[in-house]
């Protein structure tokens, strides 16, 4: 079966937790992840820059551990991502920002991908709000 993941919770909500440790069991389990897309406050799971307690899931470096492994597509919604100052390379320079903080595992894109993962999904589970 192939699933999208919208997970739209900040970091520290254990939605996000929940997302994580849901993605490992279902690819675990030979499904397929075609896609998962970041919004609202859970863009800042793709900022570099995050560094939870020692105590917690690392959230950033979970995702970019498991992207390498099965190859996935990581999507932070750019709307939600300039609101929130989590940029790549590309808008800091759009912006005439001096810094960026986008993990490179992550890509910057818009809604289209979220449209683009329902239809060629079986299932998008939603995790948060």
């Amino acid at each position: 079966m192939i699933f999208s993941l919208a997970i739209y919770a900040s970091p520290s909500a254990q939605s996000c937790d929940s997302a994580y440790q849901f993605a490992q069991t279902l690819l675990a389990q030979g499904h397929q992840l075609y896609r998962v897309f970041f919004y609202h406050d859970a863009v800042h799971i793709g900022s570099e820059l995050n560094t939870p307690p020692q105590d917690e899931t690392h959230l950033t470096l979970a995702w970019q551990q498991l992207a390498d492994e099965y190859d996935l597509d990581l999507v932070v919604c750019i709307a939600s991502g300039l609101r929130r100052g989590v940029i790549n390379l590309k808008e800091a320079e759009r912006y005439e920002k001096d810094h960026h903080n986008l993990n490179d595992a992550f890509e910057l894109s818009g809604l289209g991908q979220l449209v683009d993962a329902a239809v060629h999904s079986d299932r998008m589970i939603t995790f948060g709000y």
